[in-house]
């Protein structure tokens, strides 16, 4: 069997380079097309539909990592993923911030009323105040401070982040097709997930004990 590749410091350092540009060229082109009036007739509506996108893309390539790594042995993606969860969340604060500040201008009022009479507001909203916590401990210090199976188990709750942002989407949209395919992609994987989850912590059966073969009478 062939063993999987692996990634020496220099190369994994110049791969979270990489990474980290690519992340960031949705939201330079956002910049540019607000800059230079490529967001259409409403571009609040632009901002939104396209950072709320960015803010499911990279969710799912977060929830990918895991299963990627099994697959695939590249134990190195692990070393990826904390990285493409805070792009998750930057991405959702800049959704975030386009509805409080572009849509409502900061207005509180407003705010509540709009989550009053849409309810898929509050549902976006909670998504993104699951990630909080999330990205605020993303690093070895709160690892350290909460101890490794509290870390852990906070950041399960990734997977009610995913769930809830795929609702937030499919209730807000007109056309279906893009909701239900992430929908499908984030089932998958919260599937395989719970799959794997189940497996690991699957007890061994016990094998039959064995007796021994007598061939002379005592």
């Amino acid at each position: 069997m062939r063993t999987p590749p692996t990634l020496t410091d220099r190369r994994l350092a110049a791969v979270k380079v990489a990474l980290f540009v690519a992340a960031l060229a949705p939201a330079a082109h956002l910049v540019w097309d607000l800059a230079f009036d490529g967001l259409g007739p409403d571009p609040v509506e632009a901002l939104q539909r396209r950072t709320g996108a960015w803010t499911l893309n990279f969710l799912l390539l977060t929830l990918a990592v895991t299963p990627l790594r099994s697959i695939t042995g590249l134990h190195w993606l692990l070393r990826l993923r904390r990285m493409l969860g805070l792009y998750a969340f930057f991405y959702g604060t800049l959704h975030f911030l386009v509805f409080i500040g572009f849509d409502h201008a900061f207005d509180v009022d407003a705010i509540a009323r709009d989550v009053l009479k849409r309810p898929f507001t509050a549902v976006g909203f909670a998504a993104w105040a699951i990630m909080l916590p999330l990205a605020l401990t993303s690093h070895q210090g709160a690892i350290r401070a909460l101890g490794g199976r509290r870390w852990q188990a906070l950041h399960r709750s990734v997977y009610a982040a995913g769930i809830l942002a795929a609702l937030h989407y499919l209730w807000l949209a007109e056309a279906l097709l893009w909701p239900i395919l992430y929908a499908t992609l984030l089932a998958l994987l919260l599937g395989w997930r719970a799959q794997d989850r189940i497996r690991r912590h699957r007890p061994w059966p016990t094998p039959p004990k064995v007796q021994p073969i007598r061939f002379f009478r005592k």
